[in-house]
């Protein structure tokens, strides 16, 4: 069979029907086309869009970084991806997932053609995910979460013969800071000490929040003196912070140490006895004066 082009007619067509939102800027950046996709979606009329029009319609939070990534691909000629909240013509703020690319005419630039999805949904899921994942304040692992991520890691460890190693945490005298800062102060202490934890640690081992002011930490494939270290720069990075907090709408710094608590995976380990022995060290060096890490191996 023959090959035959599509004509420009044919073209406008399948641009003007396709269930996408598509738009086209010209060399000044500014947009010059919108299908009728995305005129149907914001209910808004061709001229209202055209130029820089169409940001109108962005939520103002998303505004700068939506016209950040689009003038910086425009500048390098790049393709770009960005998801921003765009109003719908019932007033409704969506998720649009925006994809653009360089076109050219007689290999000379010409602009930009851009497709645009409503990801509203699977934004949205993603985010319930990660409130049921996250803990709320801190950002990191829930306990009923890192209690998974721990179990699959310590499977994994057994099955291939890999060390591992449970660390617990335990913020010192942290009722104290509650009672006579607030728990506004407390919080900021959570939440800095788990960037703490985050910053010290791998992409692969999982920070979690236990409880309260208690922490876990898990590293796989992490030979016993190597997590020995990694405690103790833990313990040092805590016990060196100065916290910045808010008291009576004043900001104020505070010091704090913590206790650490270690366990090694063994041969006859099930996940509860490695994460109780790390529990046990913990209760060591409280009972040792604190500010210390304590391993009962």
């Amino acid at each position: 069979m023959k090959y035959s082009p599509l004509d420009y007619q044919q073209y406008k067509l399948i641009v003007e029907s396709s269930p996408n939102m598509i738009w086209r800027a010209g060399t000044d950046k500014l947009c010059n086309y919108f299908n009728k996709t995305w005129l149907d979606f914001t209910g808004r009329t061709m001229e209202q869009e055209l130029g820089n029009g169409w940001l109108s319609n962005v939520h103002p939070d998303d505004i700068k970084e939506c016209a950040d990534v689009y003038y910086a691909a425009f500048d390098l000629r790049q393709r770009f991806e960005m998801d921003y909240r765009l109003r719908r013509h019932d007033g409704e703020y969506r998720w649009i997932n925006d994809r653009g690319v360089p076109y050219y005419s007689q290999d000379i630039f010409s602009g930009y053609i851009g497709s645009c999805m409503d990801v509203t949904e699977k934004f949205e899921g993603q985010k319930l995910k990660e409130q049921a994942q996250q803990d709320g304040l801190c950002k990191i692992c829930n306990r009923h979460y890192s209690d998974l991520l721990i179990q699959k890691q310590f499977d994994r460890a057994k099955r291939t013969n890999a060390p591992f190693s449970i660390l617990m945490i335990d913020l010192d005298n942290f009722k104290a800071v509650n009672d006579h800062l607030g728990h506004q102060a407390g919080d900021m202490v959570l939440q800095q000490v788990a960037a703490i934890l985050t910053a010290s640690t791998r992409s692969q081992d999982t920070v979690g929040r236990y409880g309260g002011e208690e922490f876990i930490v898990a590293l796989a494939d992490v030979a016993p003196h190597i997590a020995w270290d990694i405690s103790e720069r833990i313990r040092v990075s805590i016990a060196n912070n100065s916290f910045h907090v808010k008291q009576d709408h004043t900001n104020a710094n505070l010091s704090i140490t913590a206790s650490l608590g270690l366990s090694h995976l063994k041969a006859e380990d099930t996940v509860t006895t490695l994460v109780l022995r790390a529990d046990q060290s913990l209760y060591l060096a409280k009972a040792s004066g604190k500010n210390c890490v304590k391993s009962l191996s």
